[in-house]
Order: structure tokens, then sequence, then C-alpha cells
């Protein structure tokens, strides 16, 4: 059962006038009273007696009032949450199907900690009104997380608004430790999409629902060396936090439930739908370095449609600015140095004296986005009609490897023997991503409690690329010898802008779902069908186009420079993309409590692709409560994850800085690097095989333990085994295969890399998390301490035997830092401490998060150490409408540790007198390929909101 209204602080006294009534009638005219949320079991409370509250209370005092001597109490449960229950010294109401409905109450009693979630409904007066909602994990509604037979976290908006981010994708990490949202820098649209994480698994082995829906993907792959290198993930940041009333995550898998890509688990983003009331919301904040400005405004209003519907909208701007944490540029950028005997340069040039050293900008990218949510629903008939639009349109800018003055290949010298850009340039990646999505269903109940639910829903991601501040090297090399044009004519005149390419992915899906309980069980089947698209549309002619080469590949003149725009370059009509798929599945899933005290639920689910073919898994899991205090819960299933629609059919080449094999510890290098689809005829003429679905087997176990009424933990241990797994290859150039070689010699690629299923691996992991609420000194005070241990190994990689890359050893073709990136790259641990206290008009958010230590391979391999981050918030109730707030993100300027391998740019400068123009380590002071916190450090922040 739930009620929710709009907030009221909790110590604040209230006029209550209720009648001695039957509790489930007292509670909801508590709920309707105090604008509080309530979830209960009506089948609990209606057995049970209220007492009469007349008079002013504060609402704590006053529930406890209302309740006192009934039977029933509130307390936490597992998950952080109040629930009302029965009273523990009144036994003999205790039942399995009592407990079975156990609901929860109220985040703003419990301080809203960052573990504590509550679901929010309109208020329904007459008892058949009231909704029971259905969690992810289970389609039985009424259930309560600490029923189901797997961990599922609920995050509420205040638990996300509490942590201080502005991105859902970092509110996540900072309340959900099983959760990652790495930082990357100079790794072209990843700087602009970040990959987030389940359980320390891929991107794209993680499902995202929006209202329960199948949500798209985002059109980017992951082609750089990054955490989640060769994989698509969702957006997590297209939707504003201020539009989500809770965020639904489920830690494990469930394919066999919801099909591909749910092997770590699925995260549910329920969408706001008060039918009234609203929120303007300002905040500003910058990083103690000055940079980072982030400026994010929500107005959100709740509309009544009539008495039979709601329509909720969310606008949100949000603005950042770029962070820049580079080091200086200690090699030489102009010709001319010579090599000292202990290793310095001494400079010739005499700009060398002189020249910037800070060419670099490695951070966070410019980001500016406008998004606006709708959430509706109106009953019509005998049912609801109901529906969501998303639109975001987000505009990022991040930068690219600076080209001197000296960089022969990418910015070409001249018939007056200087370079096409006399100072050097940096180029940018402008990326221009727009998403949307809208679904449209209806859903309606029958005379014997069955359901019947008919949706469709469609989303879209187009993302654009523009390369700014740059050149094509080539054309300037052609000019030179073809045009009339003198050097400073060909400066002046040449283009420093072009369309790269564009990519748009598509998902269109319908679904049709049937629901009946019965006296033993509760059953469920639906099918669905969805059509994938994916499109890549080609740049401007300028932005990929050799200028000095002949189609046989050899040099139209004495030099040959960099075809392309430098930095990022673009894609040729010949590698366009416009491709799709069917698919069609089906489902079956039911769930009884075969004995008081004992839920056991399975399901079975088909899905079959155009393409691969098709994939049956089930699943199985049971809930046992051994004891009124203690919880046994468990599930095993197998599952399995498509080939994505990026997989198949990314076709491209790009440039990509590397480690120097000839010279380890030296500057990386440009390596024109194609990535090339399975199908292409590259890939067939060495045998590469189509790609074909990853498959996974899931095994968890765990406990629920209400050690008093106010303090619970659980503990969740998980298996995760997963075979075919598709990886990037290598970089794999001439040398390897005398039919890769001719291959590549055919392309036009220096060096090439496939998509492959090509790696099994095995995860185990532990999540512990244990909430603690009580009053403290005349307020309310809760606790939350959360826990995530996972270790993924690589037990195989191998080559398809019948091809060119066969007769390969599978460490040439999968290198260590390939491997290293599925084990390595992200925390083992995280470990979180969240206290929030509330008294009178004040409250207060104190949170650790520590990040566990990581290893990254990059030329060398270097181990970054823990680190723990502490974020404040305070927040005051000037009025029942206005409230302030002030706070930050990793207060006390915490980095990781500063970066020893994979730089660039090192090197000490002097001049003819011994002086040091620059002495500098690299331009790379922290590891540009994973941050799991980022390398910005403190961020501060202030606030404002006014509800009406």
């Amino acid at each position: 059962m739930l009620l929710t209204t709009s907030h009221v602080n909790a110590e604040d006294f209230i006029r209550f006038d209720i009648n001695k009534q039957r509790a489930d009638k007292a509670l909801i005219a508590f709920a309707q009273k105090v604008n509080q949320t309530i979830i209960f079991s009506f089948d609990l409370t209606k057995q049970h007696q209220a007492n009469s509250l007349k008079g002013y209370y504060p609402i704590t005092f006053g529930l406890k009032k209302l309740l006192h001597g009934s039977g029933l109490v509130a307390v936490v449960n597992n998950s952080g949450q109040l629930s009302i229950q029965v009273d523990s010294h009144n036994k003999r109401y205790i039942t399995m199907k009592n407990k079975s409905l156990h609901a929860a109450l109220v985040p703003i009693l419990l301080g809203a900690a960052s573990q504590t979630v509550l679901a929010q409904q309109t208020v329904q007066v007459q008892e058949e009104e009231i909704e029971k909602i259905a969690i992810v994990g289970s389609r039985v509604a009424g259930r309560s997380v600490e029923d189901l037979p797997v961990p599922v976290d609920i995050l509420t908006a205040e638990a996300l608004a509490n942590t201080g981010q502005t991105e859902v994708g970092r509110m996540l990490q900072a309340i959900a430790p099983s959760f990652n949202f790495s930082s990357s820098s100079i790794s072209d649209g990843t700087d602009a999409l970040r990959p987030a994480t389940l359980r320390g698994l891929g991107p794209d082995q993680t499902l995202v629902l929006i209202n329960g829906r199948r949500r798209h993907q985002a059109s980017l792959i992951h082609l750089n060396t990054s955490v989640g290198r060769g994989t698509a993930g969702t957006d997590m940041n297209a939707i504003p936090a201020a539009s989500i009333k809770r965020i639904e995550v489920l830690r494990d898998g469930a394919a066999a439930q919801y099909g591909s890509d749910a092997i770590a688990g699925v995260i549910n983003i329920v969408l706001n739908d008060a039918s009234e009331g609203g929120k303007v919301a300002l905040s500003y904040g910058e990083y103690s370095e000055g940079d980072g400005e982030t400026t994010n405004v929500d107005i959100s209003k709740g509309f009544s449609l009539g008495d039979k519907g709601f329509l909720n909208t969310t606008l949100n701007f949000r603005n950042r600015g770029f962070t820049d944490r580079s080091g200086l540029h200690g090699s030489c950028q102009f010709s001319g140095c010579t090599d000292l005997a202990n290793g310095d340069l001494l400079l010739g040039d005499p700009r060398e004296a002189t020249a910037t050293r800070s060419t670099f900008r490695i951070g966070d990218a410019d980001s500016s986005q406008f998004a606006l949510i709708i959430n509706t629903g109106y009953d019509l008939g005998d049912g609801e009609l109901y529906g969501f639009l998303t639109y975001s349109k987000r505009e990022n800018e991040s930068a690219a490897f600076f080209r001197h003055n000296n960089n022969a290949g990418g910015n070409a010298q001249l018939q007056d023997g200087e370079a096409t850009i006399l100072a050097g340039f940096l180029p940018k990646i402008n990326t221009d991503i727009k998403d949307i999505s809208y679904n449209l269903g209806y859903q309606t109940e029958f005379s014997d409690g069955s359901t019947l639910d008919f949706s469709y829903t469609y989303g879209k991601n187009n993302i654009d690329y523009v390369t700014s501040d740059t050149i094509n090297s080539s054309f300037a090399n052609a000019l030179r010898y073809t045009s009339s044009l003198t050097a400073d004519e060909i400066r002046a005149a040449i283009p420093r802008q072009a369309s790269a390419y564009g990519l748009e992915l598509s998902l269109q899906t319908l679904n049709l779902d049937y629901t009946q309980d019965f006296d033993l069980f509760s059953f469920a089947m639906g099918t669905e069908i969805r059509t994938d698209e994916f499109k890549v549309t080609a740049g401007d002619e300028y932005s990929y186009r050799d200028y000095d080469t002949n189609e046989d590949g050899s040099s139209k003149y004495p030099d040959d420079r960099s075809a392309g725009t430098q930095g990022f370059g673009g894609t040729a009509p010949m590698q366009e993309v416009d491709e799709s798929r069917d698919v069609i599945s089906f489902y079956l899933d039911a769930e009884t409590e075969i004995i008081d005290d004992l839920i056991i639920s399975g399901a079975v689910r088909y899905d079959d692709y155009q393409g691969f073919g098709d994939s049956t898994n089930f699943k199985l899991a049971a809930n046992w409560s051994v004891t009124e205090w203690i919880a046994l819960r468990g599930a095993i299933s197998t599952g399995f994850r498509a080939p994505s629609m990026q997989q198949l059919y990314t076709d491209n080449i790009s440039t990509q800085f590397q480690t120097d094999p000839n010279n380890p510890n030296g500057d990386q290098i440009a390596v024109q690097v194609g990535t090339f689809r399975n199908d292409s005829n590259l890939a067939k003429a060495i045998g590469i095989p189509e790609l074909k679905e990853e498959e996974a087997s899931n095994f968890s176990l765990g406990t629920i333990i209400h050690i008093t009424d106010e303090i619970n933990l659980t503990i969740d241990w998980y298996s995760i085994d997963i075979d075919d797994r598709i990886v990037l290859s290598n970089s794999l150039g001439q040398g390897l295969s005398p039919a890769l070689d001719a291959a590549l010699i055919a392309s036009g690629a220096g060096a090439g890399q496939f998509f492959l299923n090509g790696a099994d691996t095995e995860t185990r992991g532990i999540d512990i998390i244990a909430t603690w609420n009580t009053e403290l000194m005349g307020g309310d005070f809760s606790l939350t301490a959360a826990a995530n241990f996972t270790e993924t190994d690589v037990v195989n990689i191998y080559t398809p035997a019948d091809s060119a890359l066969g007769s390969i050893e599978p460490s040439d073709v999968f290198s260590k830092q390939a491997v290293s990136i599925i084990e390595e790259w992200q925390p083992q641990d995280r470990i979180s401490l969240n206290g929030f206290y509330t008294i009178g008009d004040i409250s207060i958010n104190l949170a650790f998060n520590r990040y566990g230590e990581y290893t990254i391979t990059d030329g060398g391999t270097q181990t970054y150490g823990a680190e723990v981050l502490t974020d404040f918030r305070i927040n005051y109730q000037v009025t029942e409408q206005l409230s302030f707030n002030l706070g930050g993100n990793n207060i006390f300027d915490v980095y990781p540790d500063k970066n020893t391998i994979g730089n660039s740019r090192s090197g000490t400068i002097v001049d003819a007198d011994g002086n040091v123009i620059v002495s500098s380590p690299g331009v790379f002071t922290y590891s540009r390929r994973s941050a799991p916190f980022g390398f910005n450090g403190a961020f501060y922040y202030a606030g404002a909101e006014f509800k009406f």
C-alpha cells in the first residue's frame, strides 16, 4: 500500500483530528494531513485498531501515538526504510502473508539517507483505489524489497539530491557502491558519455529501464582505451534527477525476466507522477581550482487532469565548464633541439624558450544540457492510459592531443620551412548529443483481478561530431605543391573545422504483458517485439580525405602528411551504415508462497534475434524467513547479451595515441587504427567469424537480518560466469600474419582491430548494507554503511581457429592491457558511510566514500591506492516552501595517486647557459585512462529551492 504527498518538515507541529478507527483508515488520514509518503499493507493494517489523534504533534511523535498499543509499530527494514509492521512483542499476529506485504514509510522521517528508499504515488482515499506497486525484480505487486529473493536498492529523489551531485551517474555512484561511473580524458566520445557499470562488469551488461520499459542505448561505442572499451552503454545523464521519483537497482542477473543485457543487473528509473505541486531549484558550484563552474536549474510541476489523471513535467538546464589538470609540455615544440649527456634537451630554436607549456586540456569536458521530461496517466474506461516523453540535448567540447610546430605529420611544413600553424594547435572535439524517447500504453484490470498491459516505446540517440581548431595536414601539403598560394596565404585559407560524422541508434518496442493472482500463486506472461536500428552518416570530405596519397597508397609528393582532421578524423561515405534487426521474445513468470515463510519464483524467456539466432534462459529464486528476525534469499539463473548494433556494424579509422613499442618509456605515438566490422571484406578475407551472443550463469545467496527494530543488515554473495564475452582486439599491425598484412595494405590502415567472441570471465563478489535509524538529541538520525567487494578474472582468451588470427598467439590479439581493463581498471572494493540528521528546520548530510585500489596497464603497470572522499551538505528550511543548501563534494580535496606510466610530452629543456626552460614528467599528471572518482579535486556549491 503506497501513499504520498509533498514535503513537510519532520519536526513541524501539525494539528490532527483523527478519530479512533481501523489502522488502515487512520494511516490514510494521517498521510493526507502530513503530506508525506506512506506505504503499508492493507491486509495487515485492517486487522488492527489505531488510536485517536487530536491536537498539535510533530510527525514522528504523532505517528507513534497513533499506533501506540495497536499491535503495529514503525520500524526499519533491511534497505533502510521505515516500515509499518506487527509489533515484535505481539507475535500472535505475525504470518508470512503479512510480512510479504511489508511496506515502507516516509523518507523524510528517516532523513532520506543514501540507502533510504521510498516510492511515491498519488494519495487515494478509497480503499479500493489504493495502489499496490511492483518493484523491478518481481512482477507481483505489493512485494516489499525485503521479501524479494534478490537484492534491490530503491533510491529516492531525496537520497539522490542529498549527494550534492548534478548528474544522475555521479549520484548513483555516491550512494550505490556496486555502481561505478569512471572518468577518462582525451578518449574521444567517451569524454562526453562516461561508461556506467554494475558489479565491475561492462556498461552493456546492465539493462536500463524507464518506468519499467527498456531504455535505448547510446549510439556511441567506446573504442579508445578506457573502462568499457569495445562496449556501448546507456547515457545515464540524459534523464535529469529532478524528473525522477526513485531509482530501483536490481543487483542480480535478470535476463530470464527482462531479456538481453541484464547480466550484472537492472536499473529502473521511475519518473515523477505527482498531480499537483512543483518546485524551482537553482544551484551553482565550482572546483577549488576555480574551474568546472556548474549551474543547474530545475523547474517541475504536476498537473491534475480532472479527477482522473495527472501530467508531471520537468525542465532542466545544466551548464558545466571544463576542468584542466594537465601537466606542463616538457618536450621540444620546435625543431633544432639536441640531446645532452644527462638526458636533458638543449633548445635550438629561440622560440622554444618562450613557447607556452600549458598546451593540453585534460579533465572534464565543457558541457551544456537542456532536458524536458513529461510523465502522464489518465483513467480511461476500466483501465489507465499512460505514457512518457523524454528529450535532452547536450553539447560537449573536449580536447585532443596538442599538435606542436615540429609535428611533421599533423602540422604540415610549408614551402617557407615552417609549420602550417606556427604555434601549434589543440584540436577540439565538439559533440552534439540529442536523445528522445516516448512511450504510450494502456493497462486494464479485469473483474477476476487479472491485468493486461499493452505499450509501445520508441527511443533514439543521435551524436554528431564536429572537429574544430584543427587542420587536414594532407590538404595543406597538397596546397603547397599544387597551388600558387604562398605559405602565409595557405595559413590564412586552410579550413580549421569540419563535420566528422554522425551516429544514430534507435529502438522500437511493443510489449504485451498479462498478470493474474491466484490463491496459491501469481502468474505473468508476455511478449516483446523489438526493432533495433543503427546508422552512421559520413562527414565532410575535408574530415577524412587523404589529399596527398594515391589510391594505391603511394605518395603524390615528396612529403606525405597525415590525412583527415587532426584530433578526430571523419568517416567516408563508403563507411556509412544503415542497418536494422528484429527481435521477438516470450516469457513466463510465476511466484508462489508454497508454505508460510517461503516464497519461490521462477521465470523462463525465449528471445529470437535476426542474425545470430535464439536464446532461452531461466531463473529460479527463493526467499525463506527462517525466523521473524532472519531471512535467507538466493537465486540461480542463466543469461545472455546479444551483440550490440554498434559492435556488429562499427567501421571506421581513428587516430589513437599508444605506447611506442620501440620506446615504452617515451612519448606515446599516433597510430591510424581501423575498426572493421565482422562482415567487412577485410574481416571475411582473413576468416573472422560473425559475432554470437555472450552466455552467462548467475548464482547469488544472501541474508536479511533484523538485528533490532532500528538496525538491519543485508549480505549478498554473487557469482557471475560469462562465456564468449565480446571484446575488442588489440590494434593488430603488419608482421603477425601474411593474410592480415595483405588485408591491411588493401584497406589503407596501419593497423586493424576487430570485435571477437574471445574471452571467458568469472566474477565473484559480496554486497553488504547495514542501516540504523533512531531519534537523537531531539531529531531524527539515520546511518547507512554499504560495501561492495568484487573481483573479475579473465580465465580464458582465444582467437577464431579457422582464421588468419588462429595462428597468432591469443596474447598478441588480446594484450595484457586488454585483460587489465576487464580485471583491474575499476576498484575491487567500494565502501560508504552516510549519516543524515534532521532537527527542526535543519538537515545535515555527511558521507564518506572509499574507493579501493585499482591497477592500470598503459605501457607499464601502476596500482593506484585507495582513497576516501568526504561529502557534506546542510539544508535550511526557511519556510514550508523555501529552503537553502550549502555543501561540498570531496571537501578535503583528495586526488588519485599521480601518474607514473603512459605519459607524454615529458622532458627537461635548457638553454645554452644551462637555465631550465621547463622540466616536466609529462602532461598526464593523473591517469587519463581510468579515474573512478575523477581527478578534479574539491567541489563546493550552494543552492536554493522553492516548492509550490
